[in-house]
């Protein structure tokens, strides 16, 4: 009777132990949705879009995340934990102190960075020929573009429709002259390996820019929070950085690239109607713009937002960048962010 009787007893702990953690740790879990969670793509943008001979590949940043994901097998697990932080932190927003039993307050849960960030720029020339030398005052108007962009509070350029999701995202972006860096180098053409990286690596602490010809119509390239340290940064080719001339001239390059050092993916989402770019206030698409379309220019059934920087349009029609993509860049910053030591 006594064994009896102690099976009843264990068998009651074991029936309250599965409760108490249905309780807590399958909701907290199932609170945040990874579902719809990728890094890997194969979307062939010039296939669905307008693109032309003479538009380039705008941005190489997603087939060099393909290429790492295949070189680091621990590259997507960290990926897929900073996107689980990213969205708790944009779940908690808002959340307030809970009292507590017998009083007092539970702090709230942590969210997305609200102060201002400034990150320091060191800048490194490398270049073939003079043309590929780029003058300091246009390194230095590319400093002032990305600080105009990234602190936008004129939204009379967008569409109505968009206005009250326009962001001034306050981020600031500074250069000290004696961060720039010139190398006189024969290669004709880097690509988009880690060639130049490795050859002239970045400097901790500071968001790293690589002026150098990248070759194949290519404009630029950046790599995600969560990649290698030796590896960080953005790559752009001469021609594209800082205000110049052409349809790309207007120093836009590096905002939409710095937009994916920062964490954003592109407005399309790199795929179909049904992949996102995991950011709820921008439209659903399933191709780039380029040049300078028409409003309203629609695909899945919702008019694209064809002048957010993170798409492929001309620089002279990009101008947005939304809350929600400001959310998504300041969960970086906050506690536990891959980018936190900005503002540490």
């Amino acid at each position: 009777m006594k064994k009896l009787i102690l099976s009843f007893a264990i068998l009651a702990l074991a029936i309250v132990a599965c409760q108490n953690n249905d309780e807590v740790t399958p909701n907290q879990e199932a609170a945040i949705d990874m579902s719809d969670f990728y890094v890997y793509t194969s979307d062939d943008v010039s296939a669905k879009s307008t693109k032309d001979a003479n538009n380039g590949d705008k941005c190489h940043s997603m087939q060099v995340l393909n290429r790492q994901l295949q070189e680091n097998p621990g590259l997507e697990q960290r990926m897929y934990e900073i996107e689980k932080h990213t969205r708790t932190l944009i779940a908690n927003k808002g959340v307030t102190a809970t009292g507590k039993p017998g009083g007092g307050t539970t702090p709230p849960p942590p969210t997305p960075y609200s102060g201002t960030v400034t990150i320091p720029v060191y800048v490194h020339v490398i270049y073939s020929n003079s043309a590929q030398n780029i003058s300091d005052a246009q390194i230095n108007s590319q400093i002032t573009v990305l600080n105009n962009d990234f602190n936008d509070t004129n939204y009379l350029d967008i569409p109505s429709v968009f206005r009250s999701v326009a962001a001034n995202t306050n981020i600031n972006f500074t250069l000290n002259s004696t961060n720039i860096k010139r190398y006189a180098d024969a290669t004709a053409t880097w690509g988009t390996n880690t060639s130049v990286k490795t050859k002239y690596p970045p400097v901790a602490g500071y968001l790293n820019f690589w002026v150098c010809n990248i070759g194949g119509g290519i404009l630029g390239y950046a790599q995600f929070p969560g990649g290698n340290a030796a590896t960080d940064g953005v790559v752009i080719s001469p021609q594209y950085f800082g205000v110049t001339s052409g349809a790309y001239g207007l120093g836009r390059t590096a905002t939409h690239e710095v937009g994916h050092w920062l964490n954003l993916r592109h407005i399309w989402g790199d795929g179909g109607c049904r992949q996102d770019d995991f950011v709820l206030d921008t439209p659903s698409s399933d191709r780039a713009n380029y040049g300078c379309p028409t409003y309203p220019t629609v695909h899945c059934q919702s008019a694209d937002m064809t002048m957010n920087y993170m798409d492929y349009t001309d620089d002279a029609c990009m101008n947005v960048f939304t809350k929600g993509q400001n959310d998504r860049m300041r969960t970086i910053f906050a506690v536990g962010g891959s980018r936190v030591s900005f503002v540490q």
